[in-house]
Parts: structure tokens; C-alpha cells; sequence
């Protein structure tokens, strides 16, 4: 704790200094120094009141302390000690949000984010599960007021998918999905089944942050760029004019696909997009030393037992395997009511980074 206090006593002086600069009058005339001043105090205020907060905690117990020592009277002595109780609960509290508020920042948090869905175990079962998730993201999308929009589809004759790519756009986009790759499974009994046999299938979801040009350095020399016509349902023409763009780059192999623009330099925006987010994975894991292969390594091959995540129909049941969390309700949760279940992911998240931290 002691260095924690350190950085907090570093923040409260910066904060004070903030304060002290918005307040001189060649500041208040100089609008832009006046806005970035603004700016860094209003990012510091929320943990300098958070921090002011504990040191008059840590006083009321020193008072309460003394008080407790010097008073002859039993009744005001018990009442202090309860008040003393209540003060150190308060301080933990206190110390464990101050200990949050500084664990360094994912800092793709704020981006959109590419999702790629794909069917995995299963066959045709698969591939509607692959279109459930897809519909359950985009309904959750809805609820947060994020934009969602098609990259690259390849749909099959009964509704689902065996590939769904598209970009989720909002602020905060990759914070809340993030969390969601990997392996899920449904367990349920077809609509094609005649026997009522429950079926065991697998999808696959990958999120990648959007990245801008800046962030990834492409060298155009290692691109080849393939223009065709973009296909519909059953792979038949839907364009006479070809305006889907397919790039691959040609160091890693890593391919990305746009056909759903009627523009051809639109699809190769998007395409770009696409390959620019695979790319910074797969650097990323490189410099984690897990493995190469960005996608794999993600999302893994599909098996069963790689999952994330079960859909368990005949028991209404969605059970997140990484933190053994059961929820019910299924039919509410595939309709886009994701929320309970990424609010405790993240919340795990929180407290592993808090364990590391404190350690």
C-alpha cells in the first residue's frame, strides 16, 4: 500500500496544481492551454476526491482510536468501537477501488471491434448456431446504441452461417465484447431432428480491436488485392459489376474478405480494416509468446472441449466456464440480455488484476 499512496500523493499534488493554474487569469484567457488544463484535472478529480476521501477516513479512526483509549465511559467506548468497525470497512473499500482506479488500462478499451463468428463442431446445427450468436450480438449492440455493420458472410440454405464477419461500432465496443472469444457450445435438440435427440455443436467467436492505419504499419508491396463478383445465398452472382475485394497479405498469409458494399472502394476499406485487426493480434501474441496462428490461437479449432461458454436449451441454463457461472433464462440471454454475464467476467477480470497488483 505504501507505494500506492506514493502515486496517489503524486496525483493529489498534480490535481492541486491543476487547480491553482485554472484559476490564474493568463490561463483563463489562453482557450486552448484553459481546455487541456480542463481536461487533465476533470481525469484526476474522480481519484483525488477518492484519495481525499481515504485520509479523512484514516483520521476519523485516529480520532476514533484515541477516544476509544482516553473515554471511562462504557456505553460512549462500545459506540466508538462500532464506529471504529465501520470506519475500517469503509477503508478497505476505499483502498480496493484506489488500487482499481491506477491498474493500467487496457488501451483498446474505447475501440470498435471486428467479430468473426464461425461454425465449428456440429454441421448444419453449427452453422444456425452461428446465426444465433450473430443475432444475440446484434441485439445486444441494440441495447448499447452501437452500429452494427456487415464485412463478409458465407450463409447457408437454413439460416445460418458458416462465416459471419462484421464491425460492432460504439463507444466502449471492445471493453464489454472482448471477453467474449473463444469456443461456445449449445447443447439442444434440432429442428431437424426427428427423434427429439438433444445435439451437442460448437461455434467459434474471435474479437479483434479496430485499428487505425497509424497503429499498423502495412507495407503495400506485401499486399495482393483480388477484385470478384460478391455472391448471395447458394454462391449465386448478386452484382454484374465485381466490386468484392479480397487481400491477402502475402508474409503471413492472413486474408481478409468484403463483399457486402456495393462499392469497390468501399469493401477495400473494410477489408483493410479486417486485415489491419488480425494483424495487431497476431503481433500481440507473438510478443506474449503464446502462439502464432491468429485465429487458433483465439478461438481455438472448434472442439468441444475448448469451450468458453455452454447454451444448454433443455435445461434453460448458460454457464460461463471460465468463472463456473450458471445463468437462466436462456431464451432472454440469447436475445441479447448479456449484461449480468459480462458484468461478472469483467468483475473476475478486475479482481485477478487487483490479486496481481496487491501481490
Amino acid at each position: 500500500m505504501a507505494t500506492l499512496i506514493e502515486r496517489l500523493e503524486t496525483i493529489e499534488r498534480r490535481y492541486q496544481e491543476l487547480e491553482e493554474l485554472i484559476a490564474q487569469p493568463e490561463v483563463a484567457s489562453d482557450l486552448a492551454r484553459l481546455q487541456a488544463i480542463a481536461k487533465e484535472r476533470a481525469s484526476l478529480q474522480g481519484l483525488a476526491d477518492k484519495f481525499r476521501a481515504y485520509k479523512g477516513t484514516l483520521k476519523a479512526m485516529e480520532d476514533t482510536q484515541t477516544l476509544i483509549r482516553e473515554e471511562k465511559d462504557e456505553e460512549l467506548t462500545l459506540l466508538a468501537k462500532e464506529e471504529l468497525d465501520s470506519l475500517n470497512g469503509k477503508l478497505r473499500e476505499l483502498e480496493r477501488e484506489l488500487t482499481l482506479a491506477l491498474l493500467p488500462k487496457d488501451p483498446n478499451d474505447e475501440k470498435d471491434v471486428i467479430m468473426e463468428v464461425r461454425a465449428g463442431t456440429g454441421g448444419g446445427e453449427a452453422a444456425l448456431f452461428a446465426g444465433d450468436l450473430f443475432r444475440m450480438y446484434s441485439r445486444y449492440a441494440e441495447t448499447k446504441g452501437w452500429k452494427i455493420d456487415l464485412i463478409d458472410e458465407n450463409p447457408t440454405g437454413i439460416g445460418g452461417f458458416k462465416e459471419i464477419i462484421f464491425e460492432v461500432k460504439g463507444k466502449g465496443a471492445y471493453s464489454r465484447l472482448k471477453l467474449e472469444s473463444g469456443v461456445h457450445r449449445v447443447q439442444r435438440v434440432p429442428e431437424t431432428e426427428a427423434s427429439g435427440r438433444i445435439h451437442t455443436s460448437t461455434s467459434t467467436v474471435a474479437v479483434l480491436p479496430e485499428m487505425e492505419e497509424v497503429e499498423v504499419d502495412i507495407d503495400p508491396d506485401e499486399l495482393r488485392i483480388d477484385i470478384f463478383h460478391a455472391s448471395g445465398h447458394g454462391g449465386q452472382n448478386v452484382q454484374k459489376v465485381s466490386t468484392a475485394v479480397r487481400v491477402t497479405h502475402v508474409p503471413t498469409g492472413i486474408v481478409a474478405v468484403c463483399q457486402d458494399e456495393r462499392s469497390q472502394l468501399k469493401n477495400k476499406t473494410k477489408a483493410m480494416a479486417v486485415l489491419r485487426a488480425r494483424l495487431y493480434d497476431l503481433k500481440r501474441r507473438e510478443q506474449e509468446q503464446v502462439v502464432v496462428e491468429t485465429r487458433r490461437s483465439q478461438v481455438g479449432s472448434g472442439e468441444r472441449s475448448e469451450k468458453v461458454r455452454t447454451y444448454n436449451f433443455p435445461q434453460d441454463r448458460v454457464t460461463d466456464h471460465r468463472i463456473n457461472l450458471s445463468l437462466h433464462n436462456l431464451p432472454r440471454f440469447i436475445a441479447g440480455d448479456l449484461d449480468p454475464l459480462i458484468n461478472a467476467l469483467l468483475e473476475e477480470e478486475q479482481a485477478r488484476k487487483l490479486a496481481e497488483a496487491v501481490a
